[in-house]
């Protein structure tokens, strides 16, 4: 038995990823409107009607864009802590009282034959998590849309087969690049995003060369390129003694396109 994995995208423009089992599927995110994550499914052969649920990280808009269409559309729960539903609510449109589902973070709960974990990140929303996903004996996480890594979300994490984590961009590029300094802060702050080598050092802490796969997320368009933000991220790996060819996965996601279908 297997879990799957797909990126469907990931970057400000919209996110949304895919996780499957032999009896579950599961979104996490849906910042595209309806119509497009329709057809993002259906490029991996997924029918959008039997999705079991959307995990919500947070409420910015390219999180969250399709989830209240989808719910209404195909009678699908949608989960979030009550702060994120407090932030979202008037974004997604009326949801059926039934498919309101709520969480606490730092709470393990199941969905089917799914065990998930919800973890504190740090980014200028009310209450963003991460996602741990627990299968049988595979462990799948999900951080991106955080500034920091703290000590907590390490141990969570540490141990995980696959990683989607945050890679958005190169430091120099952000600060030599054309957004205003305001929006540069942001994205520098605790509260922002993770650079490529701030990636770099938190994946070199967590894995083992143990033949993970990682998933560098979110990659900025204007302040990162796909080339560099991967060999920043491997050559930190190197240093740390991991024989990236041999012992890891070191793949890339997309805002505009899919990645493979991962078989864990």
């Amino acid at each position: 038995m297997t879990i799957k994995f797909c990126s469907l995208s990931s970057g400000s423009s919209g996110n949304c990823q895919y996780i499957e089992t032999s009896s579950t599927r599961l979104l996490v995110d849906g910042g595209f409107s309806g119509k497009r994550i329709e057809g993002l499914l259906s490029s991996i052969g997924v029918e959008p009607n039997t999705l079991d649920g959307i995990l919500v990280t947070h409420e910015h808009i390219d999180h969250i864009r399709g989830v209240g269409v989808l719910s209404r559309r195909y009678d699908l729960p949608i989960y979030a802590n009550i702060n994120t539903w407090m932030g979202m609510e008037k974004s997604i449109g009326k949801i059926k009282e039934n498919n309101i589902k709520t969480f606490v973070t730092e709470k393990f709960l199941d969905i089917k034959d799914i065990t998930i974990l919800p973890i504190n990140i740090f980014h200028d929303a009310l209450e963003p998590v991460g996602y741990i996903f627990y299968y049988k004996k595979t462990k799948i996480s999900i951080i991106t849309d955080t500034g920091w890594v703290n000590d907590n979300m390490k141990n969570h994490i540490k141990g995980s087969d696959l990683y989607l984590m945050e890679s958005n961009h190169d430091v120099n590029m952000l600060k030599n690049g054309a957004y205003p300094w305001p929006l540069k802060q942001r994205i520098l702050s605790e509260n922002g995003h993770l650079s490529n080598d701030y990636a770099g050092s938190v994946l070199g802490e967590v894995i083992s060369g143990n033949k993970e796969t990682i998933l560098l997320g979110h990659l900025s368009k204007d302040n990162n390129t796909p080339d560099l933000a991967h060999r920043t991220v491997k050559e930190i790996l190197v240093n740390k003694g991991i024989d990236v060819d041999s012992e890891v996965t070191l793949d890339l996601t997309y805002r505009d396109k899919i990645t493979k279908v991962y078989k864990l």
